[in-house]
């Protein structure tokens, strides 16, 4: 289930801030392709560095099933602790960034229409830095460098979630295009995070952080209760719909 738009017709700001955050991660991005693994390694953040406060420089040894694995490192910037931050605008793969973005860009808007462009800004940056500190608590001795925004997109959708629940959303299933409550999407989507996260056997890798969603997604479902209270989505005169409204969208 891809999403692919949603109903914005209530939005009153241009969202400049969340295209100003894809722009930083596409070019933090094309700088992961031109000075490769580097970059990419050293910057990423280390739970194990976090945790001892050191930059590991030198490959470092994993047990992944009985055999010992390498898993490359690199000088960090200084204090290591900034690869917390850097961390959320680098990526794995094309295909990593841009499904990460996709979802920014549906999402990202109706939350900074609601909250303001700086409130919004720090709001993703609370999030992605909540996310961090969720997979590090989870694996604190861990060497596998976490990288990505989608910790911090998972709080934005934490937050669609509690004020846009019945907003409409197109999704792509499959061969079809169809429309469902934000409610529907994003609830599948945190509880495929947490099914992914229990199921995963202690001690085997998936490949995806899976308690940095949980974690970022936790941190943006609680912070938009205190942050946005009292503030009415689409009160400039954009329609809101109930949880199961009908079939409209933009």
């Amino acid at each position: 289930m891809i999403p692919l738009g949603d109903d914005n017709s209530g939005r009153t700001l241009t969202p400049f801030i969340v295209y100003a955050l894809i722009a930083a991660n596409a070019a933090v991005w094309f700088l992961q392709l031109t000075v490769g693994e580097p970059f990419t390694y050293g910057w990423a953040t280390v739970p194990f560095e976090i945790t001892h406060g050191t930059d590991l420089v030198r490959a470092a040894a994993m047990d992944m099933h009985g055999q010992d694995l390498a898993i490359p490192q690199y000088p960090g910037p200084t204090p290591i602790y900034f690869t917390l931050l850097s961390s959320m605008f680098m990526h794995g793969s094309w295909m990593h960034i841009l499904g990460n973005m996709l979802y920014l860009h549906i999402f990202g808007d109706q939350i900074e229409d609601l909250l303001g462009h700086g409130k919004f800004l720090l709001f993703y940056l609370a999030c992605g830095l909540g996310a961090g500190a969720a997979q590090i608590a989870f694996q604190p001795d861990s060497v596998i460098p976490c990288l990505g925004a989608s910790g911090a997109i998972a709080g934005v959708l934490g937050a669609y979630l509690i004020k846009h629940p019945g907003n409409r959303v197109r999704v792509l299933m499959g061969r079809y295009i169809t429309q469902m409550p934000a409610a529907v999407v994003l609830g599948m989507w945190i509880l495929l995070q947490i099914f992914s996260q229990v199921s995963t056997p202690a001690g085997k890798g998936s490949g995806v952080a899976y308690m940095a969603h949980i974690g970022g997604f936790a941190v943006g479902f609680v912070l938009i209760l205190i942050i946005g209270r009292g503030k009415n989505p689409g009160a400039a005169g954009g329609r809101r719909p109930g949880l199961f409204p009908g079939s409209w969208g933009r």
